[in-house]
C-alpha cells in the first residue's frame, strides 16, 4: 500500500512539472511570434527561445558603484551584468543595443554617460560612467532593445557638496548699508557649493563659527582707530537652505564689513556700512519721502580742477571703499604740504558749496551773492556714482566724503552732517533699484515698475502694415508718428500680400527679423570689435551714408517695446535678438567704463594688450597713447592720438603712465 501511495505521488509531481515546462515552453514560443519583430529577433530561433539562449533585459542587474547619499562633482558609474533568459552570462562585446538615459527631474537636465565593457572572466559586464553637478533627484533609465533592464528607471538622490566661500552669497545684497545705532540687521546668506547648489548637509549650517564678521571704522588713521563694539548671533533654516547673521552695531560712523566663512570671504561679503543715531535715521527717512528739492546740505569743497596739471588717481571697481580711498598718514601729510598737487589753495581756500541730493542727482551748487545758484557738479543717483569716506579735513575739521563716478574727476567734500547726506543719497539709491542690487531682483523691480508706468495706457491693438521684401522701411515709416501710447499697444502685424491672422506668429516673427535687420552686421548700421560671429555688437561710428540716426532712435524704441512686452509675461514675452557690448549698454545706463569691458567686448586685445600692460613694468613699453587704425585689406590706414582729458584739460601722457604704473587703473579717453 506504501509504495502505491508514493508511485502515485510521484507521478502527480511529474505531471505537474511537465504541465509547467509545456506553459513555459508555450508562452516563450507566442513571445517569439508576437512580442519579437524582425529586428530584434536577428538569427534567434524558437529553438533558442526554448533553451533560453537569448539576452533576456529582466534577467539583468544592474550594480552601483556607490552609497546613497552622494554628492555632486565627483565621476559615478554603475555596472549592467548581462545574462541570457537561462542565467548564463552574455558576452557583453556583442552589439547589445544598451541605451541608459540619465536626467534632472525637475531641471530636466540630461547627463552625458560614457560606457566601457569591462574585460572579466565572464566579460559580459558593461561600466557606465557619468558626472553630476546639479542636486537633486536623477531618473536613471537602462534599456536593451527598447525594454527596461531589471527594475529601471531607477531614481537616485544627489546631495551638494561643502561649502565654497567664492560662491555662497548674501541674499537682497547691498554695496552700502543704512543701520541705526543698537538696533540689529539680519542678513540673509545662501551657503553653495562649487556647483552653485544650495547646500544642507555640511556644518555651514550647524556651526555658527564658521562664519567670521571683521569691521573696522573709515576715515582715522590706523593709530587713531579703535576696536568697533558690534554683535552678531547666527542661526540657520536647513528647509530654505539659508544661514541668517543678525548684526548690531552700537556706535555712530562709517564701517567697512567683512562677512567670511572659515577666514575666507564670501561672494560678496565686502559691503560698507553707515550707522546713524535715532534722529539721524528720522531725519533720513523724512529727506527720502520728500520730493528733493529742499534737501540740500552745507559743505566744503577741495575743488579737483586745482590739479588738473598732475594726474589724479580713479579707485579700481574691484576694490573696497577702504581700499579705494585709504586715509594713511603719509597721505594727510602730502595734503597739508603746498609741493605738488595739493597747493595751499587747496588746503587754506576750501570752496562753501551746497550739496542738493534728490531721488534721481545729486548735486554741488555755489550761489555767487548768495543769491545766484551756479552748478558745479552733477552725479546720477545710480549704482556707478560711489562713494570713498575719509577722516577729518585739515581746516575745518569736518569728516570727509569723495564722490566719484568714473566719468568726471573725484569730487573731495567736509561736511558736518556727512554721514546724513549720504545715508539719503543711499536710501534713495535703494528706492530706485527695488531695495536689492542683486541682479534678478533688479529685474523684477524694472519689471514692476515698467507695469506700474504703463497701467493706465490702454494694450489694445495697432496694426503693423509692413513689406517683407522692405521691412525696415516700411516698419520705420509704420511707426513713424507713434506715440507713446502706440509703442503700448499690443502690435498686430500684417504682412502685405499675405493671408494670415495674427494670433501671435506674425508678430513675434516681425520682432525676429526687425532684429536682425538692425543689429547684423552685414547690415553696416552696427559692428563687431572682431569678426567672429558670436562677438557682440556695438553701433557702428563708420556706418554708410544712407543709414540716418534715426534708425538708432528706432533700434531704441525696439528694444523698449521688448523689454515692455517682457514684463507683460506670458505669450507677450519677447526677446531682443542681440548680444550687445558691455561697454556700450554701461553708458546707456550710466554705470562708470572700465578696461575690464574689453574682456567680454574684445576678447584678443583683452588678452594680447590689456593683460601685458597690465602684468608688466610700462616705463619700458615706450607708449605713445595711440591707437593703429587698419582698412579692410589689413594695411595701415593712420594713427588715431588718444587724449586724456579732466574737466576739459588735456593731461600729459607721461602723468599718465605713472598714474596708471602706481594703480594698474584707467583714465578716461
Amino acid at each position: 500500500m506504501f509504495y502505491v501511495i508514493g508511485g502515485i505521488t510521484v507521478s502527480v509531481v511529474a505531471f505537474f512539472f511537465t504541465i509547467k515546462f509545456l506553459f513555459e515552453l508555450a508562452a516563450r514560443i507566442v513571445s517569439f511570434l508576437q512580442n519579437e519583430d524582425r529586428e530584434r529577433r536577428g538569427d534567434r530561433t524558437i529553438y533558442d527561445y526554448v533553451r533560453g539562449n537569448y539576452l533576456d533585459p529582466r534577467s539583468c542587474k544592474v550594480s552601483w558603484d556607490w552609497k546613497d547619499p552622494y554628492e555632486v562633482g565627483h565621476s559615478m558609474a554603475f555596472r549592467v551584468h548581462l545574462f541570457y533568459k537561462n542565467g548564463q552570462p552574455f558576452p557583453a562585446h556583442r552589439p547589445v543595443g544598451l541605451r541608459v538615459h540619465i536626467s534632472h527631474v525637475e531641471l530636466a537636465v540630461e547627463i552625458p554617460v560614457t560606457q566601457e565593457v569591462l574585460q572579466e572572466p565572464s566579460s559580459n559586464v558593461v561600466k557606465v560612467a557619468f558626472t553630476v553637478r546639479r542636486a537633486g533627484r536623477y531618473e536613471i533609465s537602462v534599456k536593451l532593445g527598447g525594454l527596461n533592464v531589471a527594475y529601471s528607471p531607477y531614481y537616485k538622490i544627489f546631495q551638494p557638496g561643502m561649502v565654497v566661500p567664492s560662491k555662497t552669497k548674501i541674499v537682497c545684497h547691498f554695496s552700502t548699508l543704512v543701520l541705526t545705532c543698537g538696533q540689529p540687521h539680519t542678513l540673509q546668506i545662501v551657503p553653495r557649493d562649487e556647483y552653485d547648489n544650495p547646500t544642507n548637509n555640511s556644518a555651514s549650517l550647524r556651526d555658527e563659527h564658521n562664519y567670521g564678521v571683521s569691521i573696522h571704522e573709515l576715515g582715522p588713521q590706523e593709530e587713531e582707530s579703535t576696536g568697533v563694539s558690534f554683535e552678531k548671533s547666527v542661526t540657520s533654516n536647513r528647509q530654505t537652505f539659508q544661514v541668517f547673521l543678525r548684526l548690531t552695531l552700537h556706535s555712530r560712523g562709517c564701517f567697512h564689513a567683512c562677512i567670511s566663512y572659515q577666514n575666507q570671504p564670501i561672494n560678496n561679503g565686502e559691503f560698507d556700512i553707515i550707522v546713524l543715531s535715532e534722529n539721524e535715521k528720522n531725519i533720513v527717512e523724512r529727506n527720502v519721502s520728500t520730493s528733493g528739492v529742499s534737501i540740500y546740505f552745507e559743505a566744503y569743497l577741495y575743488n579737483a580742477t586745482n590739479c588738473t596739471s598732475t594726474p589724479w588717481h580713479l579707485p579700481p571697481m574691484h576694490m573696497s571703499s577702504s581700499q579705494r580711498r585709504p586715509s594713511t598718514a603719509v597721505e594727510e601729510e602730502d595734503e597739508d604740504s603746498p609741493s605738488e598737487c595739493q597747493t595751499p589753495e587747496k588746503v587754506k581756500k576750501p570752496k562753501k558749496v551746497y550739496c542738493y541730493v534728490s531721488p534721481k542727482q545729486f548735486s554741488v551748487k555755489e550761489f555767487y551773492l548768495k543769491i545766484i545758484p551756479w552748478r558745479l557738479y552733477t552725479f546720477r543717483v545710480c549704482p556707478g556714482t560711489k562713494f570713498s569716506y575719509l577722516g577729518p579735513d585739515p581746516v575745518h575739521k569736518l569728516l570727509t566724503l569723495v564722490v566719484d563716478d568714473g566719468i568726471q574727476p573725484p569730487v573731495e567734500l567736509s561736511c558736518k552732517e556727512r554721514n546724513i547726506l549720504a545715508a539719503t543719497f543711499i536710501r534713495s539709491l535703494h528706492k530706485n533699484i527695488g531695495g536689492s542690487e542683486t541682479f534678478q531682483d533688479k529685474v523684477n523691480f524694472f519689471q514692476r515698475e515698467l507695469r506700474q508706468v504703463h497701467m493706465k495706457r490702454p494694450h489694445s491693438k495697432v496694426t503693423l502694415k509692413v513689406s517683407r521684401h522692405t521691412l525696415l522701411e516700411s516698419s520705420l515709416k509704420a511707426t513713424r508718428n507713434f506715440s507713446i501710447s502706440d509703442w503700448s499697444k499690443n502690435f498686430e502685424v500684417v504682412f502685405q500680400d499675405e493671408e494670415a491672422l495674427d494670433w501671435g506668429g506674425p508678430r513675434r516673427e516681425w520682432f525676429e527679423l526687425i532684429c536682425k535687420a538692425l543689429f547684423d552686421t552685414t547690415n553696416q548700421l552696427f559692428t563687431r570689435f572682431s569678426d567672429n560671429n558670436q562677438a557682440l555688437v556695438h553701433p557702428n561710428p563708420n556706418r554708410p551714408a544712407h543709414l540716418r540716426l534715426k534708425m538708432y532712435e528706432f533700434a531704441g524704441r525696439l528694444v523698449g517695446k521688448c523689454l515692455y512686452e517682457s514684463s507683460l509675461g506670458g505669450a507677450y514675452k519677447q526677446l531682443v535678438r542681440a548680444r550687445f557690448t558691455r561697454s556700450f549698454l554701461a553708458q546707456i545706463i550710466g554705470l562708470r567704463m572700465h578696461y575690464k569691458y574689453f574682456e567680454t567686448d574684445d576678447p584678443e586685445f583683452y588678452k594680447s594688450k590689456v593683460c601685458f600692460i597690465l602684468n608688466n613694468d610700462m616705463s619700458e613699453m615706450e607708449l605713445v597713447f595711440a591707437e593703429e587704425k587698419y582698412n579692410k585689406s589689413g594695411q595701415l590706414d593712420k594713427h588715431v592720438r588718444l587724449v586724456a582729458t579732466i574737466s576739459g584739460h588735456c593731461i600729459p601722457h607721461v602723468m599718465i603712465l605713472a598714474c596708471m604704473m602706481e594703480q594698474k587703473t584707467h583714465v578716461p579717453i
